[in-house]
């Protein structure tokens, strides 16, 4: 398979490699800034303090689905994945599929201890897990007609409406002010499958984006589709003119509030139209392009599901999927406006449509998971760690000046400050963020 797609990786690294001086300015002026720290003592300045600083979470969000939390063979691999996810990862994709978290009526799953189901657990053991290793979760997905219960589309659409409204009204009651990010609604375009009555009026979206607004009016409002209507389509004619660009304009023209957009980036078969798969899927150049062009309609872009097949284990496979991951991360977190890049399925062998370990059926074919089915962490998963905690940190050590102030640049996100004056020893955690001016006082 390997002596098949030479053509397209060789292309797309020596096309990202082209694109370096991008790449490099971009996660330089966009990701970094730079700090001045005040130090006191009793509102005096702490001259000669000697400060230590280590950059310990990004702002920058990097994250994957937790579908498999506790939701494994063993309670070996259930603690490899939870170990295996923090270390990686400050945001979690919960699922919220409304089939499976209200399967029957009035019986929701959002407590630990809910009736299992696969790939679905509760939302408060996820919350659970996010506030135990400071990881931002985030919610997929409120209005997915795809995964909407049988008992709900059974109904006319003006009831449909009051039904989702009820959902929208109840995950608002319980869970606004812990989770900030909100996908409304997902695979818009995937209309083959869209079953509800509701689904083919024409106030569909905005009525959705109206409605969270209502409920969810100081949390981030997100809009999500896949790869084929956001990236797929870059150069299929002007982007202004693609349908995804026309949806969301259209949507915004209406008074909807689209905070962020996101972006799905799931490969399934790379030789599959090997042309197209390096003009566009690995062309650098035109995935700035569209990042640009939806930068225009929302401040935020996020890469929302990320699965990159390495189609089997063998070691070529491995470095292959490691490096592509290496030169996409690189492209989109240089960008201006990209503020999350989010993996999908964490593990091979749990992937969606087959049964755990059966790497023959469903998605679990394309090997597109960071760690192998016995929770050996893959190349591409050390990659990641490389570039998140060592490439893109910041460390240092400075002494204050009379003013008891230091400067330094770094990339943006908290920081465990170590101060030692006279004969203590502080300890003090800052951030600092690509929205503020980064003046920051410790008071000793």
């Amino acid at each position: 398979m390997q002596r098949d797609l030479n053509r397209i990786f060789e292309d797309f690294i020596n096309q990202a490699d082209y694109m370096n001086g991008r790449i490099t300015e971009g996660t330089e002026k966009y990701r970094k800034g730079d700090a001045e720290i005040t130090i006191t003592a009793g509102g005096k300045p702490c001259e000669n303090a000697k400060v230590t600083y280590r950059h310990i979470n990004h702002e920058f969000r990097f994250g994957a689905n937790c579908f498999m939390l506790d939701e494994m063979e063993t309670p070996e691999k259930n603690e490899a994945y939870k170990e295996n996810f923090a270390k990686a990862f400050n945001l979690a994709t919960l699922p919220f599929y409304w089939n499976t978290l209200e399967p029957t009526q009035g019986k929701p799953r959002y407590e630990i201890g809910s009736e299992k189901i696969y790939r679905r657990p509760t939302p408060d053991l996820c919350i659970e897990y996010c506030k135990k290793h400071g990881i931002e979760p985030k919610l997929h997905c409120l209005n997915y007609d795809i995964f909407s219960p049988e008992w709900y589309r059974s109904q006319p659409a003006e009831i449909q409406k009051q039904l989702l409204e009820k959902r929208f009204a109840e995950i608002s009651e319980r869970y606004s002010g812990i989770i900030n990010d909100f996908e409304v609604t997902n695979e818009h375009w995937w209309e083959l499958h869209h079953a509800s009555d509701f689904y083919k009026k024409e106030d569909y979206v905005e009525w959705s984006y109206k409605t969270a607004d209502k409920y969810f009016p100081n949390s981030n409002l997100i809009i999500n589709d896949g790869p084929d209507i956001t990236w797929w389509a870059a150069y299929r004619g002007c982007i202004e003119r693609q349908a995804y660009y026309i949806l969301i304009e259209n949507a915004l023209n209406k008074g909807c509030r689209i905070d962020k957009i996101g972006m799905q980036y799931h490969i399934w078969d790379y030789k599959k139209d090997m042309y197209e798969n390096t003009r566009t899927i690995f062309n650098p150049e035109r995935l700035y392009a569209q990042m640009d062009a939806y930068g225009k309609l929302a401040p935020e872009l996020q890469v929302t599901e990320i699965t990159l097949p390495a189609k089997g284990n063998a070691p070529e496979d491995e470095e292959y999927q490691a490096e592509i991951l290496e030169k996409l991360y690189r492209i989109w977190f240089s960008h201006e406006n990209m503020q999350a890049i989010i993996y999908w399925n964490l593990v091979d062998g749990y992937a969606h449509g087959a049964k755990p370990g059966d790497m023959a059926a469903g998605e679990n074919v394309h090997y597109g998971g960071l760690i192998n089915f016995d929770s050996t962490p893959k190349k591409a998963y050390y990659k990641l760690l490389d570039l998140v905690h060592n490439e893109w940190s910041t460390s240092g050590e400075a002494l204050c000046d009379k003013d008891g102030k230091l400067g330094f640049r770094g990339f943006y996100g908290d920081y465990e400050v170590e101060i030692i004056y006279g004969d203590k020893k502080y300890t003090k955690t800052i951030s600092t963020s690509k929205k503020s001016d980064n003046k920051i006082t410790i008071e000793l």
